[in-house]
């Protein structure tokens, strides 16, 4: 139990390099998962996924690549099984210089696509150029791509300890009170949707789950220009759905495998014993197991919404009882919620409770890329 809690539990990061593959593959590696009522409209739902973390602002230009090799999918499942039933897939064109805009294709769930300009990057401004949104006048759906600041808050170092002090016998909360964001200062690509909610409800009545994944094609091909190109089926690079569940609960040696894997797999059982071993090695009792168990297995690692209850605040929401794991707002503290329930609901929280810059009150809500910084004025190496 000591061995798997300790090599799979530091890593906890949501979703960011939860495998040797997504550390080999930046273009590909997600992040974050949201799925929110817009708060200030309700009939609309904003899915955001964020892939290739941990950009410096001074890589801005340099690192801000929508692969032209990736495909993109949001998807919906809305009749209360683990198995997705629409799907928002979202390509981009290559990019041809540092600053330059790619063009997305955004192909809805009717078939139907439209494309959008993706939001150009910086490193040298000082001011974060303006998103980029655009809305599609048949479908009514709103698209953004670009770099923002990772509104991912957690103390990975911290709760790397708190593990240690576990499988040493001696746990101790108190490591847990650093208070140091390891995500501060750094930006993330992110892909975002404002999308009408009638179009995606189904016959689980006002429920809709979302997950995201990140494809290549089955056979990769380089030519003698280094040109990438791919054919054959689609295969996942990476997927997500609830926050940290392939980092923190999936051992080593399956986080591949799980990638790979779909939302049926869950609900079939293919990783609960897993999922249940990392839990018990925490101490966590069998109600909490029960619970956290529940929420990845029981219908597949999705993140779920209800509709009918409203939303509303200020970066996205902030309202009591809308929040995580009902849907995913910016401004959730996610961590703190999974780690009141792996400590058989006792207050044990990370100590950061909120991101480093304010999320935008309207989409696509995220916010603005950190940029390097004028000369003379006090920062950090991040820019």
């Amino acid at each position: 139990m000591s061995l798997l809690l300790a090599v799979s539990l530091p890593l906890l990061a949501s979703d960011h390099v939860d495998s040797p593959n997504n550390a080999e593959d930046r273009g590909a590696d997600l992040g974050d998962g949201y799925a929110f009522l817009d708060p200030n409209d309700n009939s609309r739902l904003i899915m955001i996924l964020t892939f290739s973390g941990f950009i410096t602002p001074g890589e801005n230009a340099n690192l801000a690549v929508f692969s032209d090799t990736v495909r993109f999918n949001f998807e919906v499942e809305n009749t209360g099984d683990a198995v997705p039933d629409k799907f928002i897939r979202v390509t981009f064109s290559p990019k041809t210089g540092p600053t330059a805009q790619q063009t997305a294709t955004i192909q809805l769930p009717d078939g139907t696509s439209f494309t959008a300009l993706t939001t150009p990057p910086s490193n040298t401004a000082e001011v974060a150029p303006t998103a980029v949104v655009t809305t599609d006048p048949v479908s009514g759906v709103s698209f953004f791509a670009g770099l923002t600041d990772d509104p991912f808050f957690f103390d990975i170092p911290a709760f790397g300890r708190f593990v240690a002090s576990i499988v040493a016998g001696a746990p101790d909360g108190s490591v847990l009170q650093r208070g140091r964001d390891s995500f501060a200062g750094y930006n993330v690509l992110a892909i975002a949707l404002s999308v009408p909610t009638a179009s995606l409800l189904g016959t689980n009545g006002t429920i809709i789950g979302t997950s995201q994944s990140s494809q290549r094609r089955v056979l990769q091909v380089i030519d003698a220009r280094g040109n990438v190109s791919g054919s054959g089926r689609w295969v996942n690079t990476d997927r997500q759905g609830l926050p940290a569940i392939n980092t923190a609960l999936i051992p080593f040696g399956r986080k591949k495998e799980y990638n790979h894997a779909t939302p049926a797999d869950d609900a079939a059982g293919k990783f609960a014993g897993d999922i249940v071993a990392s839990l018990q090695s925490l101490g966590t009792n069998e109600t909490n197991i029960g619970i956290l168990a529940g929420l990845a297995v029981a219908k597949g690692d999705i993140l779920r919404v209800d509709t009918s209850i409203a939303n509303n605040g200020p970066g996205g929401g902030n309202n009591a009882g809308a929040g995580f794991p009902n849907g995913r707002r910016p401004a959730d503290d996610v961590i703190d919620t999974i780690l009141f329930f792996v400590a058989n609901q006792n207050t044990l929280g990370d100590s950061v409770n909120g991101n480093d810059v304010p999320f935008r009150d309207t989409f696509p809500f995220l916010g603005a890329s950190h940029q390097p910084l004028p000369p003379g004025a006090p920062g950090t190496n991040q820019n």
